[in-house]
């Protein structure tokens, strides 16, 4: 028997991780919520951002603004005080300086601070911190350790099991339990193939990802080819029309309606309103 893994369910009560949320400064800051009881009556909240503790994942094909979400999450947590860990595996360092200087003056944040708060271990140079899942994690932690990090994000987790989807589970197990143990917020960015269109969880690697984390975000995109789609949406022929939904989340009650959303000029993703809604406009 393993001694150290049996407890009585009150001896958790101490470790038990508070209930809040984590804002990304978008509407997915409502789209999680908590039960609370308010004059024996119970009342849903809205969580004010993505639970705390959580690892999350957000999956999508090409050009459906995963990057731009997880990036902005990075901005505005930096912004705000927050140590980042960004942990770069598939754009280098310096494109990764520049996309969120463009962010901090899109979202009119100080740049200043988002320098100092977030750290970055590109591993999209180094095949060693691709190849092998403990140097990169020894890397993380001394991050963690050293600047009192918070929050991480891996963008992506797919290149790190790149031409090894085999072993898609074990490596992002390993992951998932090092960010628990390090009691980090952790957003993951997975990468669908050109076969995993639409609305589900699926990725490379299969269900591994969205077997393991807390919860999956899937983004997606459809452009509109003929005048009923079009008319459908409100849109012209040609345009494309963007979607996120909220794949289950074990930590917390969430939103599960598909919402649309838009990735601006700035390169900023604003999520707009429920389909349901946006189509009765």
């Amino acid at each position: 028997m393993v001694e150290h893994a049996y407890y009585e369910l009150g001896e958790l009560k101490t470790k038990a991780p508070k209930i809040f949320g984590i804002p990304t400064g978008t509407k997915l800051d409502e789209m999680f919520f908590k039960i609370e009881e308010e004059d024996k009556k119970f009342v849903k909240k809205a969580l004010g951002g993505i639970p705390y503790l959580a690892v999350l994942n957000f999956t999508g094909v090409p050009d459906t603004g995963k990057s731009l979400l997880a990036e902005q999450f990075a901005a505005y947590q930096a912004a705000n005080g927050y140590k980042v860990l960004f942990v770069t595996v598939e754009s280098p360092a310096n494109f990764l300086y520049t996309a969120l200087k463009e962010k901090s003056m899109a979202l009119s944040l100080d740049f200043e601070k988002i320098e100092e708060n977030v750290v970055i271990i590109d591993a999209s140079e180094e095949a060693e911190l691709r190849e092998n899942p403990k140097a990169l994690m020894d890397t993380m932690a001394y991050a963690i350790k050293e600047k009192k990090v918070t929050n991480v994000i891996i963008d992506s987790i797919t290149g790190l099991y790149e031409h090894k989807e085999m072993m898609a589970r074990q490596i992002v197990r390993q992951f998932f339990n090092f960010l628990k143990k390090w009691r980090q917020t952790a957003l993951l960015v997975s990468q669908k193939r050109s076969s995993q269109t639409g609305m589900t969880a699926e990725a490379a690697g299969g269900l591994a990802v969205a077997h393991i984390v807390d919860g999956t975000i899937v983004l997606d995109k459809e452009v509109l080819m003929n005048a009923k789609q079009a008319s459908f949406y409100k849109k012209e022929i040609g345009d494309v029309i963007r979607f996120l939904r909220i794949d289950g989340c074990r930590l917390t009650g969430h939103d599960s309606r598909t919402w649309v959303f838009e990735i601006t000029e700035a390169g900023l993703v604003n999520i707009i309103a429920p389909l349901s809604d946006y189509i009765r406009r």
